[in-house]
């Protein structure tokens, strides 16, 4: 008999639990509406879900501007790549590539003395 109590209020009480969580969530997004942060996360989820890597994040991750030349941009890669090899962390290595990769168009288009 306690059993039987104790199963039904656990399930009343899972029940009310879901419906204030989904009331919580459909408010949060009424006041994300009105306050114009819906918008800018979307724009953020879609522009992470493309995982594209912009060139200002592939110069962050690699410490070098706009102005230095592509050997440099190598040497630091190389650098990067082989210390992030040596440590174990592949998500950095991961990251140092996909920088080096990204900017490859960029100086390509350049002029004949880029990759």
């Amino acid at each position: 008999m306690a059993a039987k109590i104790l199963a039904n209020l656990l399930v009343m009480g899972s029940g009310i639990l879901a419906r204030a969580v989904v009331q919580a969530y459909r408010q949060a997004l009424t006041n994300a509406s009105k306050s114009g942060v819906a918008q800018e996360t979307l724009q953020n989820t879609v522009r992470r879900a493309s995982k594209a890597m912009t060139e200002q994040e592939a110069r962050q991750i690699l410490g070098v501007s706009e102005q230095t030349a592509w050997d440099e941009i190598l040497k630091k890669y190389d650098a990067l790549f082989e210390r992030n090899a040596k440590n174990g962390s592949f998500y950095l290595q991961s990251k140092v590539h996909r920088a080096k990769e990204c900017l490859e168009p960029v100086y390509r288009d350049k002029g004949p003395d880029t990759p």
